[in-house]
């Protein structure tokens, strides 16, 4: 009697290496990956194809025609509601599958067609200055976490399943949050307790918890060594503490960036791809593995060691059943799912969760029949609702067409541009004589803000900011609406904190939208005429002004975030109003619970997300506060209920010098619940 095993796809990807020559495993360690004909008898499959790894979905399939476009990360942060961001990004995955089959049906799998995405981006936003921040979901790593983890849930599906549903990527590895201007070049000093506390925290997560398939090694340095190439890192880190067993990938050209005239850390590109794989950086997107050869005749580079990452590529092509074409689960979805009814309700709900109501002072919600006028330069724009790295969606209303659906003669005008130009006061004024209520579409817009752009505007430097404030020609317009005597609401489009100090005076109500996806602008309009009531909550501190934030390149803690700022904020992180009104009781621990009861004492009813904040009263160096759970807890007009947390290990989380790491700690500790960071009750026990 004898057994019939299937060799597992790690044994044949072993397989597959013998044959290979040093050329070619060269040639599949690069993004893209050629194809290669394997002449073994004994061969699992007949060829390598051909393999396209870069793809991306940071908020819906992206870069490959239409898809859902679901709201910038920094918005669905902003919904504390990582379990609608699962449902998002099996929404997501689903489409991906789609996709990935026709492609295959058509006979060519090319660029953005592939099951590996290289996101989420779990980079903590510790400046508002940086322009990449708006696709993190936020400035806190235990939020950063919570929502990675369901993001990667959700890409990746069952990852014990015989096909891999596709690859989720946690980037950028690690201590990378701006600027862009000198990501190539930056080398990032910090404190391991900084490293460990703030930068590090939602990686582990992604890694411990979620099992993600990949890692993106950062563009900086780190201690003086190229992320690529950080033993500490990649090895010690990643691959040793937390048991890391996925792929490695550069991001692009990073590998170049070792040599001179960026890092200064390799001579050339040869020693760069024996420094990076000999760390273990699986993937090069970009060129330099083009050297692997040479690396290797020249002995800087054991063979070994490059089939040890060739093993990790060929092992997950074969997971994701790319290699042999194996029957999966999705191969009878429609394409009909692909922006149908259902992924654009779930676009719908996860951008009116999104919406962050700053201010009201009794404007809002708007009358059915108040006669309204429409203003700004983000009004009428499509593009700007979508974000970066984005789908392009089929159908998309503006805020302009989403108004004029409820009040078809409202008028329109412009006003004014984004950032340049005056505007003409005088005529906006007159074109609104009989308006009273004005709805001012301002902020800002991806083409200002984003990854290593060609931008330089008053305020905007490469794609990062240079202040916070709102462009000085729009808060121009808006303080003369005001002297005007309109009643003004400011929606406010921007994937970063705004500096908004003169328009708290200025506008009767702030309503921040993010860049909201294809179905904001209807979310935006359920919100101000009341069909929704607004639950966000800020992801990231709003502060007054950049003189309240260190150096930019400044990345100890000290000073930036909620955790370590300690002024006073425009509007705290985890701040959000509401229709109505919420009262907490005071909180109370039994055993390891705490309760605590909330009122909803409003008329009507809403959501509110209930935050548990910690602090160790012994750790004097430590956080002012660290978010340590939150939940989104739906309570009707005039409803109590009772809201529970566990406090488990991973709520006592502090930083142990002797352990060089966070870990559950004995001792006095106050526990905060509230509404925001900054309205809390707070109970102390020893735990």
């Amino acid at each position: 009697m004898s057994c019939n095993v299937k060799p597992s796809a790690e044994e044949k990807a072993a397989k597959l290496i013998e044959g290979l020559t040093i050329e070619e495993k060269a040639s599949l360690m690069m993004h893209p990956s050629a194809p290669v004909a394997i002449t073994a008898p004994d061969a699992p499959v007949k060829e390598i194809p051909a393999y396209n790894w870069w793809n991306e979905a940071l908020h819906g399939v992206a870069r490959n025609g239409k898809a859902t476009t679901f709201p910038q990360p920094i918005g669905m942060a902003a919904s504390f509601d990582d379990a609608l961001l699962l449902d998002v990004f099996t929404a997501v995955s689903d489409e991906a599958r789609v996709k990935n089959r026709l492609a295959k049906e058509k006979g060519h799998v090319g660029w953005y067609e592939g099951l590996t995405f290289w996101t989420p981006n779990i980079n903590i936003f510790r400046d508002p200055r940086w322009g990449r921040g708006m696709e993190t979901y936020g400035e806190d790593p235990y939020l950063t976490g919570r929502m990675g983890v369901a993001v990667v849930r959700g890409l990746q599906g069952d990852v014990n399943a015989p096909v891999l549903k596709a690859h989720a990527c946690a980037k950028h590895f690690a201590v990378h949050s701006g600027p862009e201007w000198n990501r190539h070049s930056y080398n990032a000093e910090v404190s391991e307790r900084d490293l460990r506390e703030t930068y590090l925290p939602a990686f582990k997560d992604l890694v411990v918890k979620a099992n993600v398939q990949e890692v993106m090694i950062a563009y900086n340095r780190f201690r003086g060594v190229p992320c690529g190439a950080s033993d500490y890192l990649i090895n010690t880190i990643l691959r040793g503490e937390w048991g890391y067993k996925g792929l490695i990938t550069s991001d692009c050209w990073a590998i170049k960036d070792f040599t001179p005239g960026y890092h200064n850390y390799s001579p050339d590109k040869t020693h760069a791809a024996a420094a990076a794989i000999h760390a273990g950086t699986d993937l090069n997107c970009g060129e330099s593995y083009e050297h692997i050869p040479d690396a290797v005749a020249k002995g800087l580079l054991d063979e070994a060691e490059v089939d040890r990452s060739l093993l990790r590529l060929l092992t997950q092509r074969f997971r994701l059943g790319e290699m042999e074409n194996l029957p999966t689960p999705w191969d009878g979805m429609s394409e009909d799912i692909i922006e149908g009814p259902e992924h654009l309700a779930l676009a719908r709900q996860i951008a009116r969760e999104s919406l962050v109501l700053l201010q009201n002072d009794g404007i809002l919600p708007l009358a059915a029949d108040a006669r309204i006028a429409i203003v700004g330069p983000n009004a009428d724009e499509k593009e700007m609702l979508w974000g970066n790295y984005n789908p392009i969606p089929e159908h998309t209303l503006t805020l302009l067409e989403a108004i004029r659906e409820r009040c078809a003669d409202a008028p329109y005008v412009k006003g004014c541009k984004l950032v340049l130009g005056s505007s003409d006061i005088a005529a906006v004024l007159d074109s609104l004589a009989g308006y009273d209520t004005v709805i001012f579409a301002g902020g800002i817009s991806p083409q200002l803000e984003g990854e290593e752009m060609k931008v330089s505007f008053p305020g905007f430097k490469g794609g990062d900011r240079t202040s916070i404030e709102l462009p000085q020609v729009q808060r121009d317009l808006l303080a003369a609406l005001h002297e005007a005597g309109k009643k003004t609401v400011l929606v406010n489009f921007s994937g970063s904190a705004m500096g908004l100090v003169p328009e708290t005076s200025t506008c009767d109500a702030i309503l921040q939208a993010w860049y909201p996806g294809e179905e904001g602008a209807a979310a935006i309009a359920e919100v101000l005429y009341g069909d929704v009531n607004p639950s966000g909550k800020l992801p990231v501190t709003f502060y007054k002004n950049v003189d309240q934030l260190p150096d930019f390149e400044d990345y100890n803690m000290e000073g930036h975030t909620y955790r370590y700022f300690r002024g006073e904020p425009l509007f705290p992180f985890g701040y959000g109003l509401s229709y109505t009104a919420f009262e907490y009781g005071e909180p109370r621990i039994k055993g390891r619970t705490l309760e605590v009861s909330l009122t909803n004492t409003g008329s009507v009813d809403g959501v509110e997300v209930v935050q548990l904040y910690t602090r160790l009263t012994s750790d004097t160096e430590g956080p002012v506060k660290t978010l340590r759970g939150f939940q989104r807890v739906p309570v009707k007009a005039g409803e109590t209920v009772k809201v529970r947390f566990k406090l488990t290990d991973d709520v006592l989380l502090s930083w142990s010098e002797s352990a060089c790491d966070m870990v559950p700690t004995h001792g006095t500790w106050e526990f905060q619940v509230g509404g925001s960071s900054a309205s809390v009750k707070t109970v102390v026990r020893e735990m």
